[in-house]
């Protein structure tokens, strides 16, 4: 059943109906794009969009979900460290539902572990000046968006000369996790909605190349409903044309080289590692991981947690949901055994997830 509904009251509604129109008149074949974020994600499943675009499109979703794709052995990192005498464990609220091998941060603090929600890791640095008989961990996940905030976190914390203020180093970067999928032998995407709040901050230079390599079109796309459908014209247009460009529809954000000042932040505290991402694998220099001159502040290293042995769910399929070889309602477990009060996998936790989104807006297959 398509969602007309929205229209009536969204303020672009005459903009969005032109927008969906060019997209029926272009399209004369079958078109499988991919959209990053899964911010993006939510609001295609909240609006209906993909109930409005036409039969040939379909909007695969991917790996960008940053609580989802945080490797199980972060996770039990995480869990084991709060579970230690006199440590403060502070995190974003996503992570705390998150299933981990055995328990979440949520059971944790249940048990009386000291687990804290913050909105900003500053807010941390904070805790840590008020508790200085405390150690005090803040969970670092995140896309390349909240890498600068994080690394402002460290340099705060060794100006004020804190000693009891350390990070667990999760970042990831979204152009490796784009090789990645372009590269499987499986692979069916061909156009990419890029997402517009990364690439605010990286801008889209890393994506040429990526283009070119793999002869995809790469299309930065904003989150309000009118972006999207923009984004998916500019891709269906591209690939119709037989063009494979990096194209940028979200300029009254996004610049070509982003924001640099951020960027240097970045680059002063940490330097690309290798990363395992949920449910995918290891992805060379995918992750962001503190310099030397900051290894002070590695909660891994601090606390010795980096050995820890992990077991996966063997019912769950988010990794190939991530990589958007199968949609979640694909999954045995989806809604029965998994839901959002009985978690398996992190997407059916975050407010981000493909599953989550799923199942909340009712898209249970055709």
């Amino acid at each position: 059943m398509t969602n007309n509904n929205f229209l009536d009251g969204y303020r672009d509604a005459k903009l969005v109906k032109g927008i969906i129109k060019q997209i029926h008149q272009r399209v004369t074949q079958p078109w499988a794009l991919m959209e990053i974020c899964g911010g993006q994600t939510h609001a295609i499943m909240q609006y209906g969009l993909d109930q409005l675009l036409p039969q040939e499109i379909e909007l695969v979703h991917g790996p960008g979900c940053p609580v989802c794709v945080t490797s199980l052995e972060l996770i039990d990192q995480a869990l084991w460290i709060a579970r230690q005498p006199n440590v403060i464990l502070t995190s974003f609220g996503d992570m705390l539902r998150v299933p981990g091998s055995d328990g979440d941060l949520f059971s944790v603090r249940a048990s009386g572990g000291k687990v804290r929600v913050v909105y900003s890791p500053l807010d941390a640095v904070k805790i840590a000046s008020e508790n200085p008989d405390k150690e005090v961990v803040f969970f670092a996940i995140g896309f390349e968006t909240t890498a600068p905030a994080n690394a402002m976190a460290v340099l705060q914390a060794q100006k004020m000369n804190l000693q009891n203020f350390s990070i667990l180093p999760a970042n990831v970067l979204v152009p490796p996790a784009m090789h990645t999928i372009l590269a499987n032998p499986h692979n069916r995407i061909q156009g990419f909605l890029a997402a517009g709040h990364v690439c605010a901050v990286m801008g889209y230079w890393e994506y040429p190349p990526i283009t070119e390599k793999y002869h995809t079109p790469i299309v930065v796309t904003g989150f309000e409903p009118l972006d999207l459908l923009n984004g998916i014209l500019k891709t269906v247009i591209q690939l119709e044309e037989g063009r494979c460009e990096v194209e940028n529809a979200y300029p009254r954000v996004v610049t070509y080289q982003g924001n640099q000042t951020a960027q240097k932040m970045i680059n002063q505290v940490f330097e690309p590692v290798d990363r395992n991402w949920r449910g995918i694998g290891r992805i060379a220099q995918s992750g962001y991981g503190l310099r030397d001159a900051y290894q002070q502040f590695d909660a891994s290293h601090r606390f010795q947690s980096s050995n820890i042995r992990t077991e996966e769910s063997n019912i769950c399929i988010a990794g190939q949901v991530l990589q958007g070889l199968k949609k979640p309602f694909e999954c045995p477990a989806f809604g029965v055994q998994c839901t959002p009060q009985t978690p398996l996998g992190a997407p059916m936790v975050s407010s981000e997830g493909a599953c989550a989104a799923y199942y909340r807006y009712g898209r249970k297959g055709k």
